[in-house]
């Protein structure tokens, strides 16, 4: 997301005996895989993909499953395949993951941002209706660091307005609303499997559906296919080059067979955080609304009380790398940024997403953490509170 920083200032090796916010969970599976993709004759659209494809569509229950080289490509990818372009407008949140929202930008539409549900942190469709215009093509909703939106409510809006509903379930792989999984209730969904989600291939994404004729549009612009290589004509619509390659589907369709081991491991993780915040002053555990059977958060995040000035919140941040454990808020609103201040956003839009954007801290989260790196963590967490007068923790 666009608020993590690196754990070093400068690029570079990251210092050893960091925390990090978040490492890759791989093992001798993931070896095997990648080897036997490098040893098949083709190294893009072969069969790792397809298999990759198919695996991760059955597990979502989706028809169709579409690779494509990163989340952003996959969300560009929708929206043209949707027909969506200048002059339509899509609904979206301006905090969670931003490369979804980038992505109308990037098909030269207008993105509407609507303000949140102030506990889940997802698009609330209460929100989002009065901003429907006869200009509006689509809605654009995300499960915020795990925790599912409000699909019963988005489903009926998409449904009563003619719109079409894209679903962004980058950070939440593995939670469950209503029983389903997140990816199940978009007409399209979209994955990417980047750091620091829970299946990290370092780059790609995925994207699900169950419409026969968006997933062929989606594949003829994904790339030419094989058969269109030699040829020189050029059709009605010139496709990308987001395929996803057979060895980063062999890394993704390994570290797929393990989800359930890795997200069992970063189960074990969050038990050690709640444990211990619960000795800190005004932590709540986080929060999961009535219908979610089960959320993974992508990182561990906590929202610290108003008496957190802005200028306390950073010299926190700065306590915890001096400790060499690396935190950032967690997202910094897409209407505050400098782009979208261009096309008139700004502060004091969105008040519910500005009032959790400026005091939700992103902590490190990933199968690799020990009991007593989180113990330090919490410790080290509760002594900066203290140090900056926000208020003190209760032993």
């Amino acid at each position: 997301m666009d608020s993590l920083p690196a754990a070093a200032d400068e690029p570079g090796p990251v210092p050893e005996g960091w925390l990090l916010l978040t490492e890759p969970d791989s093992g001798p599976l993931e070896a095997d895989f990648v080897q036997a993709a490098m040893r098949a004759p083709r190294w893009s659209a072969g069969p790792m993909t397809e298999r990759f494809e198919q695996a991760f569509a059955e597990r979502h229950g989706r028809a169709h499953g579409v690779a494509v080289a990163s989340g952003l490509l996959g969300s560009w990818l929708a929206l043209r395949a949707l027909g969506i372009g200048p002059g339509d407008e899509v609904i979206a949140s301006a905090y969670g993951w931003h490369q979804v929202a980038h992505a109308v930008t990037l098909a030269g539409a207008r993105v509407v941002f609507s303000d949140i549900d102030y506990w889940s942190g997802c698009l609330d469709p209460a929100r989002a209706r009065p901003l429907v215009t006869p200009a509006t093509r689509a809605v654009i909703a995300g499960n915020v660091n795990g925790h599912p939106a409000a699909w019963g409510g988005l489903r009926a809006l998409a449904r009563d307005q003619g719109l079409a509903l894209i679903e962004d379930s980058t950070e939440a792989l593995g939670s469950r609303y209503g029983g389903q999984p997140v990816g199940s209730f978009g007409d399209l969904s979209v994955f990417d499997f980047s750091g620091p989600g829970a299946l990290n291939c370092g780059e790609g994404g995925m994207l699900l559906t169950d419409d026969d004729t968006l997933a062929s549009e989606l594949r003829y612009l994904r790339a030419r296919s094989l058969g269109e290589q030699r040829s020189v004509s050029v059709g009605a619509r010139v496709p990308l080059s987001a395929r996803m390659s057979d060895i980063t589907a062999a890394l993704g369709l390994a570290q797929l067979l393990r989800l359930d081991e890795i997200l069992e491991r970063r189960r074990a993780v969050e038990a050690a955080y709640r444990e211990h915040m619960l000795s800190f002053e005004g932590i709540k555990p986080p929060y999961v609304a009535p219908g979610v059977d089960e959320v993974h958060w992508m990182l561990y995040v906590v929202h610290l009380g108003k008496r957190f000035t802005a200028s306390a919140c950073a010299q926190v941040i700065d306590d915890l790398r001096t400790e060499c454990i690396e935190t950032a808020l967690y997202c910094r609103p897409l209407h505050q940024q400098h782009a979208y201040g261009l096309l008139g956003w700004q502060r004091g839009q969105l008040p519910l997403a500005e009032r959790i954007a400026d005091r939700a801290l992103a902590l490190p989260f990933h199968g690799a953490l020990e009991p007593d790196h989180v113990r330090f963590i919490v410790q080290t967490l509760k002594d900066s509170s203290i140090n900056v007068g926000a208020g003190a923790a209760i032993y």
